[in-house]
């Protein structure tokens, strides 16, 4: 009944925020260089107060700078802007407003923008879907070695959007990414070595790549290497370091990993069988629309089992 089913083509889309240096801010002389209408410090002042760094957490305040420091072109500014109208800090969301401030940034080479553009493009937020131009803006990033955009360009390439399907580039773009330090790239990359799709087929160094990916917190990668585990492939098999790693990425709510996490339970593997707590597991993920775990689900009501017969 329990299917193990991966998360392999993972997209990054929106990133982080940059950091500045120095380490120790100095706000005041910051916040006079803005004042006397320095564009950089304009959108240095505006990231310190999105995230709260030497001066309380005000995203209206974040707004207000990088707006003026945006005004006067400066394509960093230009791309917060953007965050903020995609994710809705300190300003109403908008799609809209979001596409034309990355497109600003984008067209002055920033890379940030030029992948978030290239996202907007592929999910169809704020302008019309298309797969080419999200590949287009993506490659514009990638070649500047930013390695979110690298990987979204592998999954690109990984699923024939925008361009032609193609694993071994799929593979190099990965590649790039992971060797960065890109956690969903590494994550990626492993599912390309397990499958032998692009490369030789390689359970060792699929193994290596998820599990850079899954301690850096990534759900998708704990929940592979957890399967990795499970059957045996590129490790010794081991339930109880299945279960471990499908419990990180199911307290996270990866439902793949949630229904994997209840067919350990069910069968009593790496933990004490428990039909209860199988229930409670696929019940989750089924309640998010996964239909694996919908059916999983349905054959403990079915048998009675962790439930009463239904």
């Amino acid at each position: 009944m329990v299917t193990f089913t991966q998360v392999f083509a993972v997209i990054a889309v929106l990133v982080a925020l940059v950091e500045f240096a120095p380490a120790q801010l100095d706000l005041a002389g910051l916040r006079q260089r803005a004042e006397e209408g320095d564009a950089t410090a304009q959108n240095n002042l505006g990231v310190a107060y999105e995230t709260g760094r030497n001066v309380p957490q005000d995203y209206a305040e974040a707004v207000r700078w990088y707006r003026l420091a945006a005004a006067q072109g400066l394509a960093e500014a230009q791309a917060h802007l953007g965050d903020v109208y995609a994710y809705g800090w300190g300003v109403p969301e908008n799609d809209v407003e979001a596409v034309r401030w990355y497109r600003l940034a984008a067209e002055q080479g920033e890379a940030l923008a030029q992948n978030n553009l290239g996202g907007m493009y592929e999910r169809g937020l704020g302008v019309s879907q298309d797969a080419a131009e999200a590949a287009h803006w993506y490659r514009q990033a990638a070649q500047q070695a930013y390695a979110a955009a690298q990987n979204n360009l592998g999954g690109m390439y990984e699923r024939g959007l925008g361009v032609p399907q193609d694993d071994v580039d799929a593979m190099r773009w990965y590649r790039l990414a992971a060797a960065q330090g890109e956690a969903l790239g590494q994550n990626n990359l492993g599912g390309m070595y397990e499958r032998g799709l692009g490369v030789r087929q390689d359970a060792e160094e699929a193994v290596r790549w998820y599990r850079s990916a899954a301690e850096q917190g990534v759900a998708p990668a704990q929940n592979n290497l957890g399967g990795m585990y499970e059957r045996g492939l590129g490790v010794r098999q081991d339930a109880e370091e299945a279960v471990r790693w499908y419990q990180f990425a199911a307290e996270q709510g990866d439902v793949t990993a949630q229904n994997n996490l209840g067919g350990m339970y069910e069968r009593g593997l790496g933990v004490p069988q428990d039909a209860s707590e199988a229930v409670r597991w696929y019940r989750l993920a089924a309640e998010r629309g996964y239909s694996v775990a919908q059916n999983n689900l349905g054959g403990m009501y079915e048998r009675g089992l962790g439930v009463r017969q239904d």
